[in-house]
């Protein structure tokens, strides 16, 4: 606990940063599993994830692509009967069951024009909060590949909190849970499934029946390169024929293909967000106070840092 504090307080003295798809306090921490296969999701390491919840019920997954915007699958929000008001986003936790939750709420919702349920063609809709996210190590946006290309992805990995067993509703988990995940050859999953169009994009694990399914919907399939350091969303949790039946990939919406959608919807709606601006940090260097910036491991701010904390926990 001391050592996730004193991560978070660094993380939040660095103030906003351009940087997307890290995961500072997962990679900065002792890594472990509390569940055989290793299933469960460690403390910040899906920190991009959020809940999308209505009436305070989870119900779909989606990803932090700036501040502003949560990016997630048109299904999820489709209904006629779904209005702004009745959603509520919670991010920075593992644990829907915490006793402290940040949530915000939501003032916009934009589903593609083209959206086709019957083919869920265009599956992809956004969200605008009602105030920018600060983001701290438990709260991080993801990146958004450019050119996608199935040899240049190291590991992929989906989680969520849906549904743990295919026709059991009640197997929903309070706690996140991760699946790896392999891309598949586009052309042999199109004999799979004949309606697959090319806004879309295939994944599963070779030989095990891991899969996403009901309640992890609109989440991010992400995938990071050779170093695993930086992480890049490539899919949203789309459909698929039948959770985990092994063999049988799962139907994720192709990100990249809405690049300029995105662009344009967050111009449109007063809050644009530049992929460019996200991927790298300035060149320039930052203009702050020496006060701001994070204090270096062995250095006599960081110790002061750890006893100013070790006092506030005492």
């Amino acid at each position: 606990m001391i050592l996730l504090s004193v991560l978070l307080l660094m993380s939040q003295a660095t103030g906003a940063r351009l940087e997307c798809g890290e995961r500072p306090i997962f990679e900065g921490g002792a890594q472990y599993s509390r569940i055989i296969g290793g299933m469960e999701a460690e403390v910040g390491e899906f920190p991009w994830l959020v809940s999308i919840q209505a009436r305070n019920n989870h119900f779909c997954g989606g990803t932090i692509m700036n501040e502003w915007w949560i990016v997630t699958a048109a299904h999820c929000l489709s209904s006629e009967e779904l209005f702004p008001g009745d959603l509520s986003v919670v991010m920075g936790t593992n644990n829907l069951n915490s006793q402290s939750l940040e949530i915000k709420m939501v003032t916009s919702i934009v589903l593609h024009k083209d959206f086709a349920r019957l083919t869920m063609d265009n599956d992809i809709a956004l969200l605008l909060l009602d105030s920018p996210i600060t983001f701290n190590g438990l709260k991080e946006p993801i990146c958004v590949p450019r050119h996608f290309s199935l040899s240049a992805w190291h590991e992929c990995w989906v989680a969520g909190w849906g549904q743990t067993q295919t026709d059991d509703e009640n197997s929903m988990k309070a706690e996140l849970m991760k699946v790896p995940m392999i891309i598949k050859d586009w052309e042999e999953c199109l004999k799979e499934f004949p309606k697959l169009t090319r806004n879309m994009l295939c994944a599963g694990y070779k030989n095990e029946s891991y899969d996403a399914c009901q309640g992890d919907s609109g989440g991010p399939l992400v995938c990071t390169k050779g170093s695993g350091k930086k992480w890049y969303q490539l899919g949203i949790i789309s459909w698929g024929r039948s959770c985990g039946k092994k063999n049988i990939p799962g139907i994720y919406t192709l990100l990249e293909n809405y690049n300029f959608w995105v662009k344009k919807v967050s111009e449109l709606e007063g809050r644009p967000f530049n992929a460019e601006k996200m991927r790298a940090p300035s060149k320039q260097k930052p203009r702050h106070s020496q006060a701001s910036e994070s204090p270096k491991p062995g250095s006599p701010r960081f110790w002061l840092l750890l006893c100013l904390l070790s006092y506030k926990l005492s």
